[in-house]
């Protein structure tokens, strides 16, 4: 798949077959849409691609600060790479773009830049200037620039029953569960493993501390939760922490902090990406640093429990 920022490098001799949508999540009804793409273009002999918009337009046209998606663009990308596209085109959401036309839209950006030939859309979709045009606007548009329109029907998306709003609320609520169901793969976070306090090391449990730069990552409930990560090729799971550490500081600030376990090795600088499998418990204050040691414990026995369980072992 090749990655297309300003379209500049894709092949003015091609002919495409294009889906359009923000894609937060690449959640099993986008990975339906997604299979249909592909396949079409296999079909029809056009290259495939996925037309999506980053920034979020919330964050442009609302100026929504705290608007949390389910992953970073760069996530994004990485998600829809693996389902088989050509090309993934990411136009850069402005408010100068945002009043473009319907017209002047599917003209200069799906005809012109894209040489669209077929547009396979969802049955609910809006486009243009203040979302103004609708599929019976594209396909009068496609009998004047040489496009053909394809619809995926109400039913068809219903029958995933499957949003990226449910994802994000039951992230919001904990359900790991939930939302690893949904997305169809478990739902994950990256960053850079940082320096912290060296809290977890007196405690017998040394972390990896976690930073993530991009403020807009949507991270799940505080709490405890089995995770994995490949590090060096290698699976390691592990227990990771979210929230405050509220029995051994006053800080209000949230951290990530993963304790691996069967493993010892400097990770300082290094970029991890941790899939998150289970949610354990929520945070919360100890009378004692030993009353915190013995949650630890148990902490980790119902971890290796289900990850023994999970694994089949």
């Amino acid at each position: 798949m090749e990655k297309v920022r300003n379209f500049n490098n894709l092949d003015s001799k091609i002919s495409t077959v294009v889906t359009i949508g923000t894609f937060d999540g690449v959640h099993l009804g986008h990975q339906k849409i997604l299979k249909r793409l592909v396949n079409t273009a296999k079909e029809t002999h056009l290259k495939s691609v996925v037309l999506t918009f980053f920034p979020h337009p919330r964050m442009v046209l609302q100026n929504d600060a705290n608007i949390k998606l389910i992953h970073t663009i760069e996530e994004r990308s990485d998600i829809l790479e693996q389902s088989g596209l050509d090309y993934l085109c990411i136009q850069k959401f402005t408010k100068e773009f945002s009043r473009l036309t319907a017209e002047d839209f599917v003209k200069k950006i799906l005809v012109e830049q894209l040489q669209a030939k077929r547009v396979i859309i969802g049955y609910d979709h809006h486009f243009g200037r203040n979302r103004s045009a609708n599929i019976d606007d594209l396909r009068k548009f496609g009998e004047t620039y040489g496009f053909e329109v394809e619809e995926i029907s109400a039913e068809d998306v219903n029958e995933v029953a499957v949003s990226s709003t449910k994802i994000r609320k039951a992230l919001e609520a904990g359900d790991i569960t939930k939302a690893n169901n949904y997305l169809g793969y478990p739902f994950s976070i990256n960053g850079t493993v940082v320096t912290g306090k060296q809290i977890g090391k007196q405690l017998q449990y040394p972390t990896a501390n976690l930073e993530i730069k991009e403020a807009y990552k949507l991270i799940p409930k505080q709490g405890v939760y089995v995770v994995k990560s490949e590090i060096d090729n290698v699976t390691i799971f592990g227990m990771m922490n979210v929230g405050t550490n509220p029995t051994v500081t006053d800080s209000t600030n949230q951290h990530i902090e993963i304790h691996f376990f069967d493993f010892d090795a400097d990770l300082y600088g290094k970029s991890l990406k941790i899939d998150m499998l289970h949610r354990l418990r929520d945070e919360k204050k100890f009378e004692s640093i030993d009353n915190l040691k013995k949650q630890l414990q148990q902490d980790e026995e119902e971890s290796r429990r289900f990850i023994s369980e999970t694994n089949g072992e």
